[in-house]
């Protein structure tokens, strides 16, 4: 990436949040629901409705939800942008790539809303990271055929989002080579509506220096908050 890319990567970010079905416009989630249509009643114009599932974390069973997107959200009316750092070719890192052993490993994830339970998440490989002298092994799960990585590091509540921030990552094919620009590293959904229960960073994905690069937070008008 360089840093006219790094403009293109800020307004596909806008972008995707501040659409109808963006992070911005997520006003509901109702689990034990399973018809939008009935969902959208009363509902004004502006709100549409999707349904998702879930495993119940208590009972194991299959849960299913809807959720409800409003175009006219609060949190649209009053965003301003997203808080970034410069860009910063430095934070564009090489790891290492090792395929699990068993390649249908899974690695508990805490949740930010699952009161100190955890999910088990794909994780196919690990991340061998040098930084600063530190070695890391680095978890990314699979999220729906792409990696990625959630990561704490000391800018988080200072800076940047308290709960951490993710990363995608993409493999070079037929190689052991795994490219971590953190110029890309961005707010995750829960940032923008307090209606998702995002992952954060397990304990061996927490990096010991400030990683000043990516999306630092949400900036909002008139003191709205999340």
């Amino acid at each position: 990436m360089t840093a006219n890319d790094y403009d293109s990567w800020r307004e596909a970010r806008r972008r995707k949040v501040t659409w109808a079905q963006g992070n911005l416009a997520l006003v509901e989630t109702r689990w034990g629901a399973d018809d939008p249509e009935a969902a959208l009643v009363g509902q004004p114009p502006t709100v549409t409705a999707t349904t998702l599932s879930r495993v119940d974390l208590v009972t194991g069973l299959r849960q299913d939800g809807v959720r409800l997107w409003d175009s006219d959200s609060e949190a649209l009316r009053h965003f301003e942008g997203v808080d970034l750092y410069p860009y910063d070719p430095a934070w564009v890192l090489e790891a290492r790539w090792t395929d699990a052993d068993d390649p249908e490993r899974r690695v508990p994830f805490e949740h930010l809303r699952d009161e100190g339970r955890s999910r088990d998440l794909p994780v196919p490989g690990d991340l061998h990271l040098t930084l600063d002298g530190q070695n890391y092994t680095l978890n990314a799960f699979d999220d729906d055929g792409t990696l990625l990585l959630v990561f704490g590091d000391p800018t988080n509540g200072k800076e940047t989002y308290g709960s951490g921030r993710f990363l995608f990552v993409y493999r070079q094919p037929g190689t052991d080579r795994v490219v971590l620009d953190f110029n890309q590293a961005f707010v995750p959904p829960c940032g923008f509506s307090s209606h998702y229960n995002c992952p954060v960073p397990p304990p061996q994905n927490r990096i010991k220096v400030p990683v000043e690069a990516g999306e630092k937070l949400p900036v909002f008008r008139d003191g709205f908050t999340i």
